[in-house]
Order: C-alpha cells, then sequence, then structure tokens
C-alpha cells in the first residue's frame, strides 16, 4: 500500500473515547512526562479522552470548565455579568492537547479533534445533565500558532490580556497573551448563550450574577445610611462592609449564613480590599458567620430594604410589568385590633422585590 493510502487509513481507523478509570494513572503520567504544562487535576466537571489506533494510544485530551473571564470570548458571545456567571457551565475549555510523541504525523491532531467535537455534547449531557453548546482554548504564541485548531475549524477571536489566575486573584502584571479559540457545537452559539429562557438552556435553579471590580466596591455604600446596632467597643469589621459581602454573595447564588460564610472566605485579596474588609498583618480579612448572622438578625428591616432598592435602581434589570402580591399576617394583630398585611412588588423580569410594605388599618 503506497504511503498516502496507508495514512488515510490510519486516519480513519483513529477513534476516540473517555479514559476509564483503570487508565487514569497512566493519562496522568503521560500528560507530566510529554505536555509542558503538566498533569492537570480531575476537578468538577471534568472528562479526560483518549485517541486509539488499533489499541494503541495515539493522542489524550482533557475536557474542563471554562475559563472565569475572557474578554475576547465574552464581547464575541454578547453576554454581560448578570447572565455570564450561571451559563459558563454551558462552555468547556480543552485544556490540554497532547500528542504522543510517536504519533506527530500530519492531520492527526485535526482528527482527533474533529472526532471528539463528534462525542462531547452526548457525554456531556450524559454525565453531567445539561447541554454543551461551545468549546474553548488558549495557545500560547511563543511555541504554536495554533495550526491544529485551524485546520479543525475553530475560530481564533484574539489575544487574551495576558493576566494568570493566582490565589489572590490575579497576577499584578500581564504575562504572555494567549491566542482564543473556540468551536461551536451547536447552531448560533451566542444567540443560544444569551438566550432570556434559562429553561430553554436546561438551566435550573435560580440565575446567578458574578460581581465585577465596580460592584464590589459600590455594594459597601449602599449600606453606608444604615446605624449599627452594635455596641463600639470591640467592632472589627464596619457594617456596610458585612452587609456588602452579605448582598454579595446572596446575589451569586449563596443561601443561608453557612454559604455565605464560606463565599466570604473564598474572596481573593483584591476582592476583599474592594469590598473596604479589614486589614490585618498585611493581609484583608472578612467577617466570620456570626458575625454576618449578628449584623443581619439585628439590622432594621426598613433601613435594608430602602438600601437594597438603592442598589436595584443601579444594577437591576428594568422591568416592562410588575406583579403586586398581598398576605394576611397570621395572629399579628395591634394595639388598635387591626391585623397586619404584607404588600410586595416584584418585578416579572428580574424577579426583583421593588417595594414591600406592612399595612395596618384594613377591614
Amino acid at each position: 500500500m503506497e504511503p498516502t493510502n496507508l495514512a488515510s487509513k490510519v486516519l480513519s481507523e483513529i477513534q476516540v473515547r473517555p479514559v476509564e478509570r483503570g487508565e487514569e494513572t497512566r493519562y496522568q503520567e503521560q500528560m507530566v512526562r510529554h505536555h509542558y504544562l503538566g498533569g492537570l487535576p480531575k476537578i468538577g466537571e471534568t472528562v479526560w479522552y483518549v485517541a486509539t489506533w488499533r489499541e494503541e494510544w495515539v493522542a489524550q485530551l482533557s475536557i474542563s470548565a471554562a475559563a472565569l473571564k475572557c474578554g475576547v470570548r465574552d464581547r464575541w458571545i454578547g453576554w454581560d455579568f448578570r447572565s455570564q456567571y450561571g451559563r459558563l457551565k454551558l462552555i468547556a475549555n480543552n485544556s490540554r492537547f497532547l500528542i504522543l510523541p510517536d504519533w506527530h504525523r500530519p492531520n492527526i491532531g485535526s482528527r482527533v479533534l474533529s472526532l471528539t467535537e463528534r462525542r462531547v455534547v452526548t457525554d456531556w449531557q450524559t454525565r453531567f445533565g445539561h447541554p454543551l453548546l461551545l468549546l474553548e482554548t488558549f495557545v500560547d504564541p511563543r511555541r504554536f500558532h495554533g495550526g491544529v485548531y485551524r485546520a479543525a475549524n475553530w475560530i481564533e477571536l484574539g489575544l487574551t490580556q495576558g493576566y494568570r489566575r493566582t490565589r489572590e486573584g490575579y497576577s499584578a502584571e500581564a504575562d504572555a497573551p494567549k491566542r482564543v479559540f473556540v468551536r461551536p457545537l451547536c447552531r448560533n452559539p451566542q444567540g443560544q448563550l444569551t438566550h432570556p429562557n434559562r429553561a430553554h438552556l436546561q438551566l435550573t435553579g435560580a440565575p446567578k450574577i458574578m460581581l465585577n471590580a465596580e460592584q464590589m466596591r459600590m455594594l459597601p455604600q449602599c449600606f453606608t445610611m444604615i446605624s449599627d446596632p452594635r455596641r463600639a467597643h470591640g467592632i472589627r469589621h464596619r457594617l456596610p462592609v458585612v452587609l456588602g459581602i452579605a448582598a454579595g454573595a446572596t446575589l451569586c447564588g449563596m443561601r443561608g449564613y453557612k454559604a455565605i460564610s464560606d463565599w466570604a472566605d473564598a474572596l481573593g485579596q483584591k476582592a476583599r480590599e474592594r469590598f473596604g474588609c479589614r486589614r490585618e498583618k498585611g493581609s484583608y480579612v472578612v467577617p466570620s458567620e456570626f458575625v454576618i448572622r449578628d449584623c443581619l438578625v439585628r439590622i432594621e428591616p426598613d433601613a435594608l430594604d430602602r438600601a437594597l432598592n438603592a442598589w436595584n435602581a443601579a444594577w437591576g434589570k428594568k422591568d416592562d410589568a410588575l406583579a403586586l402580591d398581598g398576605k394576611t399576617m397570621k395572629n399579628a394583630i395591634d394595639e388598635a385590633g387591626h391585623q397586619a398585611h404584607i404588600m410586595s412588588v416584584v418585578g416579572h423580569q428580574s424577579k426583583i422585590c421593588h417595594a414591600q410594605k406592612k399595612s395596618v388599618p384594613c377591614p
């Protein structure tokens, strides 16, 4: 058989499948040995793939969670912070792609990528219970030019800003920017990812947002007019900071004091500085669960409601329609014998409670 025909036959016989549990050690060892970035832990929604030819391993790939922030990608999609955070799961990152040393041959890379794209949507839906609409990857231009992705019909969007994720948030200085490539897995991925109906995207639960730097700075300012119910002696965390962090955690989907405290503990140093946290021994510290609980149960509800309405006016979605609802508070009788009632006004689009009024004189 001529070399050209042999190469075509080899390409046609390559298969891609998920790595089995008993093969994970081999997968990691080869990734550490041959990939310049080394291995990558299997965290969260991740699928490892191996490409084989007649039981011989040809290439290895890792498909994992999308990058939290990527300017050129986010502008290409057209979404904003209100919808982005809860929809990142619809994007996955080709975080590792390794062609093993004996298989550096023409068209191998694009063939493996094509086979992976054909099955990853089904694998993702089966394993994680939601669709996958887009793949992304980052290519270091100091080492590669991204030819294998272009050959596989990926779209180059541009360059990242060059900042790296660190334990403190992001690196202070830009490193080498990376080329950003994406591969749509459906028709009109921008329209799908920005679709207003979450149920259409098979997303469950309440929508979440991702706070930007300006919002982190603004949130505590909404609570500066609320008087602190605590004794002045021994206060370590200012009330606006505590309430700002609690509100930020709630906006990001946290429910309950423990979840709010865990969210606060996970904030990086940059985020803590933006919230105005107290600085101790060179680091910014966040309030404990006890402090958060103590402040929330003791502040005046009407004052908190006014502060939150100020936030909604500045950052909330605009509503085309409002829903009014009222309830009678059982056994809530004032001195004059009137029963208390609660009236609420909620936005149809934003689900924001624009007003909540306690009323007594009702027959």
